[in-house]
């Protein structure tokens, strides 16, 4: 089969790979669509330990199974692979389970034309979904994941707080989409790359700032969402929200400082690290997106699989304003 493969740092080769042969309780999905992630330009950059090339990289994947009894049936992968049997799987949080594995890491992923995952771990999705649709499931349900994390902490409903989201990539955009699907109507994104501004701005869901011009104001937002991850992000977001609010930290562009530990501690701020979703989330986002609620998802740009190199250097150099591509084999 072809495959984009991650062979050193910021390289990618579309090139000849052997077909996988699904393991114990596997089937393998040939893939119609897949989504690169934030994590996948992390690994490109070669800022990723545990994604040691080569690998095939891509998670955000939905296609249709060939084997099992389910074959046939058109599928959006979780990506998330866990033990199925310890307290935090049983309690409804596979996200935290310590054993969890994800396609793409230290196993083959889907930027591929097919791919063996758990049985488990497939989610039917309606026949006539398109896939560069569906195959956003990923990045939304981590939003929405955040999102809902958000509303059962915070001190007012989401429908009377001011949100500000930083960063305007495919969950950022998404956290704002989920945000006004909750009711929040003064919604403020953040975001450095004027492309990717204006296509924001297309889709009438907040309004849209140049942080480096336009710094948010500080202490103006109950709800602050960081979509980046950066020490510059984390101070910005702890400097934008109101005593008493909430600071959603999902990106992971570094490990650095940037949090003021003391106004968090004078201003009982709440600071909440959130990690991908669980497979209700993803259940519910199918549906959400399927639906419309996230609204006609134009913005998604679509490319070969063949063109996936260009795609990783066009990501890393700013030269399009899709907060997602999606690849199709």
């Amino acid at each position: 089969m072809k495959a984009l493969v991650y062979t050193a740092e910021k390289e990618v080769r579309f090139q000849d790979e052997p077909t996988p042969e699904p393991g114990p309780g596997e089937v393998v999905v040939s893939i119609d669509a897949v989504g690169i992630c934030g994590s996948d330009m992390h690994a490109y950059l070669g800022h990723d330990a545990r994604r040691v090339p080569p690998l095939i990289l891509g998670h955000e994947a939905v296609g249709r199974v060939v084997d099992g009894s389910a074959a046939g049936d058109l599928v959006v992968i979780n990506p998330l692979i866990t033990c199925g049997h310890c307290d935090e799987c049983l309690g409804g949080r596979a996200n935290l389970c310590k054993q969890r594995d994800i396609i793409g890491m230290y196993r083959p992923g889907a930027l591929a034309e097919r791919v063996a995952v758990p049985a488990g771990n497939l989610i039917e999705i309606p026949e006539d979904m398109d896939p560069a649709h569906a195959a956003l499931t990923e990045p939304a349900a981590t939003a929405l994941h955040a999102v809902n994390l958000a509303a059962k902490a915070a001190y007012r409903t989401v429908s009377e707080s001011r949100a500000l989201v930083i960063g305007g990539g495919s969950v950022g955009l998404f956290a704002a989409m989920a945000l006004k699907d909750q009711g929040a109507s003064d919604i403020q994104l953040a975001e450095t790359n004027p492309l990717r501004r204006r296509t924001v701005e297309s889709t009438g869901v907040c309004r849209v700032i140049d942080p480096l011009s336009e710094p948010a104001r500080e202490s103006s937002f109950e709800i602050v969402v960081d979509a980046v991850g950066g020490k510059l992000s984390r101070q910005a977001a702890i400097a934008a929200v109101r005593p008493g609010g909430i600071v959603m930290h999902i990106g992971l562009l570094d490990n650095d400082d940037g949090i003021d530990i003391r106004r968090m501690t004078l201003q009982e701020i709440t600071l909440i690290g959130t990690y991908t979703y669980t497979p209700v989330d993803l259940r519910a986002t199918v549906k959400k997106l399927y639906s419309g609620a996230f609204g006609d998802l134009g913005w998604v740009e679509q490319r070969s699989l063949s063109d996936g190199a260009g795609a990783f250097d066009d990501l890393l150099h700013g030269r399009t304003g899709a907060p997602k591509i999606v690849l199709c084999p």
